[in-house]
């Protein structure tokens, strides 16, 4: 298990590497790791989200880092927000959905291309992503019983 920790280390370092250069190339340099990922999610389908929404999908607890990252992409007018009573919904604005555009033509050009003609399939990512959703779930009770301890 410690080698495979390890490797999810690597990874995720990796991948948050990844996210930020791409997004820079995309033209987004000033946002890091969560602000990419909470801006992607806004945007996906183009349906509005609430904070909760995102933090929920994210798998983040800690509301106030969801929401500076919020804060930050509206004042970079990546988002925009409407409040209804007392819930505050989030969107994609125009220059959001192109920065999503532009990342996801570069992400295609350097990544899922190369990955692909590696021998790659999608079978093979669908089954890695599903053990890596059924692990994050072992590790999420896993942390809820040593908060008990």
């Amino acid at each position: 298990m410690s080698e495979f920790e390890y490797g999810m280390i690597i990874a995720h370092n990796a991948f948050n590497r990844w996210m930020q250069r791409c997004m820079s190339a995309a033209g987004g340099a000033d946002l890091g790791p969560l602000e990419i990922l909470v801006l992607h999610h806004v945007n996906h389908r183009d349906r509005e989200k609430r904070l909760s929404d995102i933090c929920f999908l994210l798998n983040i607890e800690d509301m106030h880092t969801v929401n500076y990252a919020l804060r930050k992409l509206m004042k970079a007018d990546l988002l925009v927000s409407e409040k209804r009573g007392k819930e505050v919904f989030y969107s994609a604005s125009e220059s959001g959905r192109g920065l999503c555009d532009r990342y996801r033509e570069i992400r295609e050009q350097c990544l899922l291309e190369p990955l692909l003609q590696g021998g790659n399939d999608g079978e093979q990512l669908r089954a890695v992503a599903s053990f890596l959703r059924t692990l994050s779930g072992q590790y999420d009770q896993a942390s809820r019983a040593a908060a008990s301890l």
